[in-house]
């Protein structure tokens, strides 16, 4: 039994009668394998403009999917109908497809084994289920934080929002493993927006918070500050406002857990999925120059870097209990002294390229979605060693002449993952190594194996933060998975810094 902070709110379904039907019904049809899932999704969306309240969802979607293997080919079906009978029927039509595309494959479709995990429940630890805040509750939170910033005379606009989503969902398999599990994740966001009446120009700051995998209570001050960013939030946008822009050249860059973690996302987690790295998802994002010829010698960046995959994080939106195809979540070494070592595997990525089990990062946003292979929370390691570890001051402290990066905005990277472009919330010019006041117009830009190389030193634990995206795309038919990325702050040298605005006008 895996525990955590709740259960998965499936009872009212008939569960153990849909999967017997699924799985007694693939199994007389001569499948090796076969999978069904049953999923309640609940998401909600509040958002505020200036006070007043500007949209409001909340949506649920329930189904079961079915996907089998027979004959060496892959089928799935899926539906909204919770009846036994329907679930049956699945197996018939996923059976169908497999029998179908079977003519078109190349060879055989292998899964990697796993063994059977029995009968299991599993939830992400939370205080208070998100969905049972009244919505009246969520729009006086988000006009208490407007309220607290939007008196302010450098803040002209307001924009703040929540997203909540609960995932419960009930998985089994021909070899035995029956997992019940729920995911619960929140992001609530306050961004404000100061206009020069003179200009015509603007600016805007947002709240650093990240996605996080918790309850209500994150917004709280259980896991962030809140009292003490939206209070920061107004004299921030007026600096930037008033900030010279930068000039052009080649900096150092301290570079904030905030900011970084949309890096790592882009030029080391999707590079870093098999899936990619092998040219079978191309279309949506790209694929890889992370090549799978070039596991264990490839000199992704400096010997500082390390970088692990987790389905076990605490918070971690990624994290789970066990896939979507019934593997138990693990944590795997991705780049270790900076040399790939690892990819982030299926059970077929797996079982095609020589590995003996998959790392578990197959999923699917959807009951009526076939899983594929999905971002872990790929972080970035803390210095190693007793004690804290460096402090982004002493970080900053070697730099002459450098820009200190916080927070996340836009971001452009090529359909290799190999060259990239990322901007931020707002940046601090570092003189003689000490912070010298705000700068804007900061872009930095780099080819992945060489900012990765130019990385000199990473902060210790007492830095590190967890952040992430709700929404990360792939795959066709799109689909949308939650994931967390977590490091330290960190020190690279010489990179390349464009002046956006002034890129922008060329």
């Amino acid at each position: 039994m895996v525990s955590g902070g709740g259960r998965a709110d499936l009872g009212d379904l008939p569960l153990a009668a849909l999967r017997a039907a699924a799985l007694e019904r693939a199994a007389t049809l001569g499948c090796s394998h076969a999978e069904v899932r049953v999923e309640r999704i609940r998401s909600q969306f509040v958002a505020l403009r200036d006070g007043q309240v500007e949209t409001t969802v909340d949506d649920t979607g329930v189904g079961v999917g079915l996907r089998v293997v027979r004959r060496g080919s892959i089928g799935f079906a899926a539906t909204v109908d919770l009846d036994p009978a329907a679930a049956a029927g699945l197996a018939d039509q996923a059976v169908g497809l497999a029998d179908a595309t079977a003519v078109a494959l190349g060879r055989p479709v292998e899964l990697a084994d796993e063994p059977s995990h029995g009968e299991v429940q599993w939830s992400s630890p939370y205080d208070l289920d998100p969905m049972s805040v009244a919505l009246a509750d969520k729009v006086a939170l988000l006009e208490d934080w407007t309220g607290r910033v939007m008196g302010d005379r450098a803040v002209d606009h307001v924009a703040a929002r929540v997203v909540a989503v609960v995932e419960d969902k009930h998985l089994a398999d021909l070899s035995g493993t029956v997992t019940t599990q729920r995911r619960v994740r929140l992001f609530p966001v306050v961004e404000v927006v100061g206009v020069d009446d003179r200009t015509g120009t603007f600016e805007s700051m947002r709240t650093l918070a990240p996605p996080a995998g918790r309850g209500w209570e994150y917004t709280t001050g259980v896991g962030w500050d809140w009292d003490a960013e939206l209070a920061s939030l107004p004299s921030l946008l007026a600096e930037k406002m008033a900030a010279p822009s930068v000039e052009a050249g080649t900096y150092d860059l301290v570079i904030d857990p905030s900011n970084l973690w949309l890096t790592i996302h882009e030029s080391v987690g999707h590079a870093t999925e098999l899936d990619r790295a092998l040219g079978y998802e191309a279309a949506y994002a790209g694929t890889s120059f992370a090549t799978f010829d070039q596991l264990g010698t490839l000199r992704y960046g400096s010997p500082v870097m390390q970088v692990v995959g987790d389905r076990t994080t605490p918070q971690g939106l990624a994290t789970v209990g066990y896939d979507d195809e019934g593997v138990a979540a693990q944590s795997f070494d991705i780049v270790r002294d900076g040399v790939l070592v690892g990819y982030q595997l299926d059970r077929r990525m797996a079982a095609d390229n020589g590995f003996s089990r998959s790392n578990g990062c197959a999923f699917a946003d959807s009951p009526l979605h076939v899983p594929i292979q999905r971002m872990a929370n790929v972080s970035l390691l803390p210095a190693p060693g007793p004690g804290p570890g460096p402090t982004t001051e002493e970080l900053a402290s070697g730099v002459d002449r450098g820009i200190y990066v916080v927070g996340d905005k836009s971001w452009s990277i090529d359909m290799q993952r190999h060259n990239f472009q990322f901007t931020g919330q707002r940046f601090y010019r570092v003189e003689g190594g000490r912070l010298a006041g705000q700068v804007k117009d900061v872009a930095y830009q780099a080819q992945t194996t060489e900012f990765w190389g130019s990385l000199e030193a990473v902060g210790g634990p007492s830095t590190w933060v967890l952040g992430g995206a709700m929404n990360c795309g792939k795959g066709q038919p799109g689909q949308v998975a939650p994931v967390s990325h977590g490091c330290p702050s960190a020190l690279f040298r010489r990179i390349r810094v464009l002046n956006a605005r002034g890129e922008a006008s060329r």
